[in-house]
């Protein structure tokens, strides 16, 4: 069997639970996967935007399809997710003890679509709201009006609120996975314990019902027409998710290879960035008494005399303020606080930091 031959290897007898790093390592592995083939699209996307640009535009949703018939094709056929099937373990129902069922008896249909939802639905729904967070607080930073309606006060709340509901489920992974380590939990994900299942090792059983599985479901023919046209379905759904599956079997490591070469390759650009001299600042100064006196200290602003928030540099001039400050002088005076530089609001330069 293509999927499950080349990278599985049968638990010795008495060692069926994985280890935490296994464990984690499984984990990781999606969590790798995507941000590099978000890379690959991004690329395809920037050097021809009118054909792959809806692949950058609809990627999560695109995404958690792919993900959808690939997880439904392991979980069907192996008992397993991807990770966990390239990591030689199988879901057993929680209460099953000795009498292990083997991978190709499939789980209970509730426990099946539970695990489906949880492994596909929650991660998708964490990067959207992760996403929602970064545009409110965006537009909640750059906006020059405080709010003032009970809806932006709201949305105010729930940011200043998110950090710390983030921090306790990022710690109820922590906490399983310290209780996996120490043995006082079977499972070292929540995740896993919503769905009411628990990971174990593959055996050599499991591997030969697997194979023998695959063999059987390639030769099996049908007669009938209905019988047929399901089979055809069955079969192009299930080649989409064997090509996904076989795909990233094989590229795997390609892909955390090329997350990590994209990661490395930003570094050093930033450091590259960093290290250049800084311009010196223009010759011809206004020292008229409206103008801003530059302050000793580089991280606050010359207007408001305070550390700088939301940095913003003026293109014409190069120093830079906080937004709000720099929007307010340039609209009322059309000039640079510190040069006098004739200056519009669409010099504004938001600034990034690197940890941004």
């Amino acid at each position: 069997m293509a999927e499950v031959g080349a990278h599985l290897t049968a638990a010795p007898a008495g060692e069926e639970r994985p280890s935490v790093f296994e464990a984690v390592a499984q984990d990781s592995l999606m969590a790798a996967v995507k941000p590099a083939l978000q890379h690959l699209v991004k690329v395809l996307a920037e050097s021809n935007p009118a054909r792959y640009g809806f692949l950058w535009r609809w990627f999560d949703e695109i995404y958690v399809l792919l993900d959808l018939l690939l997880q439904q094709h392991y979980l069907a056929r192996c008992s397993a997710s991807f990770s966990e099937n390239f990591y030689s373990m199988k879901r057993i129902p929680m209460g099953n003890g000795k009498r292990q069922p083997l991978a190709t008896a499939g789980l209970p249909k509730r426990h099946h679509w539970k695990s489906l939802l949880l492994l596909v639905l929650v991660p998708y729904l964490k990067g959207k709201l992760e996403k929602l967070v970064s545009s409110l607080r965006e537009e909640d930073e750059y906006s020059i009006h405080p709010p003032s309606s009970s809806w932006k006060r709201f949305y105010r709340a729930f940011l200043a609120a998110y950090p710390y509901v983030n921090m306790t489920w990022e710690g109820w992974f922590l906490i399983q996975q310290l209780c996996y380590i120490l043995g006082k939990a079977e499972h070292h994900s929540p995740l896993l314990k919503l769905a009411g299942v628990r990971l174990v090792r593959l055996t050599a059983e499991d591997i030969q019902a697997l194979e023998k599985k695959w063999a059987e479901s390639t030769s099996s023919q049908t007669h009938s027409f209905s019988s047929r046209v399901q089979s055809a379905l069955r079969r192009a759904v299930g080649a989409v998710a064997f090509s996904l599956s076989t795909g990233l079997s094989v590229s795997v490591f390609f892909l955390q290879f090329l997350d990590w070469w994209y990661s490395s390759e930003n570094q050093e650009t930033i450091k590259s960035l960093t290290a250049l001299p800084t311009p010196p600042p223009p010759v011809h100064l206004d020292h008229e008494p409206s103008s801003a006196v530059l302050p000793s200290l580089k991280s606050v602003c010359p207007l408001c005399r305070k550390v700088r928030v939301n940095a913003t540099a003026l293109a014409t001039s190069g120093f830079v303020f906080c937004y709000r400050c720099a929007h307010a002088f340039v609209k009322a005076h059309q000039r640079c606080p510190v040069t006098g530089y004739a200056t519009e609001l669409q010099h504004l330069v938001k600034l990034y930091s690197p940890e941004s």
